[in-house]
């Protein structure tokens, strides 16, 4: 290996490493390079090495990433000679020898910046950066491969516990709450105590690496019945009742604290914990569903009135968009109108609008993934500023019926078959995008 290659001063052609950095980032690279080299776990240098990472100004961060990219992916052509010789002779040794070249190597240097203190941190922190920019540079899809990789490892249920969160909790903690809430904003310490308080719960998962946060966690009204507006469920002078009593747990809130473990499959097993969780305490309750919002759905509506082809329903989808557009709508005496076409819209656009084989909604493919049932619409869900702007107030509820939910996960990821109620597959039928894909046949 040549020095220019070494301290990443030369790129190579045939995979695209920049052909010049800045003096930090070349640095930077340098000491990645001596990490790698070193033998066994080096702490401090692994230590130095974060240090001289987190100081480079954004511009040396790009070319940083970019090296790293490019200097430590695997050899194209030792990879094939190890291909071919398992290809020839599929043996152990074999395998085990082209296993350790296809590796790229930098899996081993974030394995080795990981005994760092606050290394795991620091490569969540990584990933953030990374994804922060990649479509900007395509790249760096394999650095977000090899980290998303190891921070799959690293996060799995072994290593994660629930916790339930509550007003006794630590303050460090409960700030934490208040600042990574992204479903529905926690307005100051009376209303993350109303969210804490005997009908309601909140359970987190913690990992090691980072004892004083919560990785994810969830929220959980305790109701008699399933909910249909989240506003009542989030007013801090609302009534307190005994859980006891309750008969439907609402999980009306999950975040991801997060954003470099996206991706990484926690969520789903947070919320089977939970369900075990209370039915251990509180096994009156029967009812498990979510009052989930619908993200994408205006922006999914508007660009399928941009792309409409004319026939009978042209413009009117782009009429129903500007009637949205009038301020406080959702009190008009009107809004009995906009329901009646805008919820079967919404039902269709669950059923129907796909990203692949999957739906395009992303609230509706995780609790789809986990086994849970798309049961029923709400008209005004939520009227929050956000609420009405993702989706014109609609919000969804997702049953978790446990007898069925094994059953669901294998439908849905063998088949993406999507679980719905005859109700909300109904409204899908009178949505105006099925009459017009009616009228077209």
């Amino acid at each position: 290996m040549g020095l220019a290659r070494f301290i990443g001063l030369a790129s190579r052609p045939e995979n695209g490493a920049p052909p010049e950095s800045s003096p930090a980032a070349r640095q930077a690279f340098l000491l990645c390079r001596h990490l790698l080299s070193a033998r066994g776990d080096d702490a401090r240098l692994a230590r130095d090495t974060l240090d001289a990472y987190r100081a480079l100004p954004a511009a040396a961060c790009s070319e940083f990433f970019d090296l790293v990219a490019a200097e430590l992916s695997p050899d194209p052509e030792e990879v094939a000679r190890h291909a071919d010789a398992y290809r020839k002779d599929p043996s152990p040794a074999n395998l085990a020898r082209m296993l350790r070249v296809t590796e790229p190597p930098r899996q081993e240097l974030f394995r080795r910046l990981n005994v760092a203190p606050g290394g795991t941190r620091a490569l969540i922190q990584m990933r953030r950066q990374v994804l922060s920019d990649i479509a900007r540079h395509p790249a760096w899809a394999a650095i977000d491969a090899d980290l998303a990789h190891l921070l799959t490892e690293w996060f799995n249920r072994a290593f994660l516990v629930l916790r339930r969160i509550d007003w006794h909790t630590p303050p460090v903690i409960l700030e934490k709450l208040i600042e990574y809430e992204a479903v529905h904003h926690i307005q100051g310490w009376p209303d993350l105590r109303r969210r804490l308080q005997a009908d309601r719960r909140c359970y987190g998962f913690f990992h090691p690496a980072l004892p004083d946060e919560p990785v994810i966690f969830i929220e959980v009204a305790l109701v008699d019945r399933m909910s249909a507006r989240v506003q009542p469920l989030l007013d801090p002078d609302s009534p307190v009742t005994g859980a006891e009593a309750a008969k439907c747990a609402i999980f009306y809130s999950i975040t991801n604290c997060q954003e470099g473990l996206r991706g990484v499959p926690f969520g789903s097993f947070l919320i089977h914990k939970v369900v075990d969780e209370l039915r251990r305490e509180l096994p009156r309750i029967r009812t498990f569903a979510t009052l989930s919002p619908v993200p994408g759905f205006l922006s999914w509506l508007t660009a399928k009135a941009r792309r409409l082809e004319p026939g009978p329903q042209d413009g009117v989808l782009a009429a129903l968009l500007e009637k949205l557009e009038t301020p406080e709508w959702y009190a008009d005496k009107e809004r009995a109108e906009l329901q009646r076409d805008l919820e079967p819209l919404c039902a269709y656009y669950l059923l129907h609008a796909k990203h692949g084989p999957e739906p395009l909604d992303s609230v509706a493919r995780f609790h789809l993934r986990n086994g849970a049932r798309l049961e029923r619409l709400n008209w005004l869900g939520d009227v929050s500023p956000a609420g009405l702007q993702r989706s014109a107030g609609i919000t969804v509820n997702y049953l978790y019926r446990l007898e069925d939910v094994e059953r669901n996960h294998r439908l849905y990821t063998a088949e993406h078959r999507v679980q719905a109620s005859h109700s909300v597959q109904r409204l899908a039928r009178q949505s105006l995008l099925s009459r017009d894909r009616a009228a077209r046949r």
